[in-house]
């Protein structure tokens, strides 16, 4: 059987990705939803800004450029400074995202991404904070770069 790569009206790529980040359990339908009334959501508090615009500047503020790699050498584990592939930018930030919205309490899923979207589209908020410890632990690490090598 061929595998399908049929993407619904309206979707894009990313967003499929994201629906299949935050899917749980293989209930792909739920997840649709949320992100359907999530968009919505963002459309009613944002003063009728584009939903997908918000999504995509949220995702390019989030993505991370540098992490740390651990690796062990001589017997000590050094934290080496390593750039992040495209692929696993777009995975971390769709990871950090969701984390983001799922710890917050007392509201639906869609209410909670939508405000985790916005707030990382405008640049703040807990996946941002996120990426910026990451980078952070990165600049302090530098000094172990030479260590990529091994």
């Amino acid at each position: 059987m061929k595998k399908s790569t049929y993407i619904p009206e309206g979707s894009t790529a990313l967003q499929e990705r994201f629906i299949n980040t935050m899917m749980m359990q293989g209930k792909k339908s739920i997840a649709r939803r949320i992100l359907k009334d999530c968009f919505l959501e963002i459309t009613t508090s944002s003063e009728g800004q584009n939903p997908e615009r918000v999504f995509e500047k949220a995702v390019d503020t989030v993505k991370p450029t540098m992490e740390v790699k651990p690796k062990r050498i001589g017997g000590a584990v050094y934290q080496i400074p390593v750039e992040v592939k495209l692929n696993r930018q777009v995975s971390l930030t769709f990871r950090w995202i969701i984390d983001a919205a799922r710890k917050i309490k007392g509201k639906p899923m869609a209410k909670k991404l939508a405000g985790v979207l916005m707030e990382a589209a405008a640049g703040t908020g807990p996946a941002v904070k996120k990426r910026d410890d990451v980078h952070k632990q990165a600049q302090a690490n530098k000094a172990f770069a030479h260590l990529a090598k091994y």
